[in-house]
């Protein structure tokens, strides 16, 4: 059941344009709005911050689990470098680095399920965003976001027990969880 607090988040991101996020960034900036989480939260959301995720050992900024961006605001997204969505990059640097020192992470996931649109290796993936999209935000290693192979990220973003269930519909679909790191919006692309 979806609160007034996602709906209006969902409201406020489905109605831009991909690129407009980085311009118009409110959703992101009220969710980053600091929280003191109750005890039963606390203990529920443990979880998402000692999931294992497979660093990108090209990308020196990436860890084996999301701890270090404990008390942050991140947005986890699929992303390929061949797909009609890949100009999606340039708002994600851009609304990165707007918020980034308030307490903003964007990790990006690259998935090649979606008609293979991500069959680069590690190190050419990470220079085709910093090459033509100047990205600077994490780069994690080549998941599966699907099926058998799911990575325990995405079981745990999209799987039965999250509030937003259901597989990815395709690349660039983002997850927008709160600083308490409870998943808070879900935005297919």
């Amino acid at each position: 059941m979806m609160t007034f607090r996602t709906r209006w988040i969902a409201m406020m991101l489905l109605s831009l344009p991909a690129l407009a996020v980085a311009q118009n960034s409110s959703a992101v900036e009220w969710a980053m709005r600091p929280t003191t989480p109750t005890v039963r939260q606390e203990a529920a959301t443990m979880s998402i911050y000692e999931i294992p995720v497979q660093p990108m050992e090209a990308d020196e900024h990436t860890s084996p689990t999301l701890g270090p961006y404990r008390g942050k605001v991140m947005l986890i997204v699929n992303v390929a470098s061949r797909c009609g969505l890949t100009p999606q990059y340039e708002g994600l640097q851009a609304l990165y680095e707007r918020h980034k020192d308030e307490g903003l992470v964007v990790l990006g996931f690259p998935c090649n399920q979606f008609r293979e649109q991500e069959p680069g290796t590690e190190a050419e993936i990470l220079q085709f965003c910093q090459a033509n999209y100047g990205v600077t935000f994490p780069i994690y290693a080549k998941i599966d976001v699907n099926g058998k192979n799911r990575a325990p990220l995405y079981r745990h973003l999209a799987g039965e027990g999250s509030p937003f269930p259901g597989d990815i519909t395709w690349n660039f679909e983002k997850f927008l969880i709160g600083r308490d790191g409870r998943i808070i919006a879900r935005f297919e692309p």
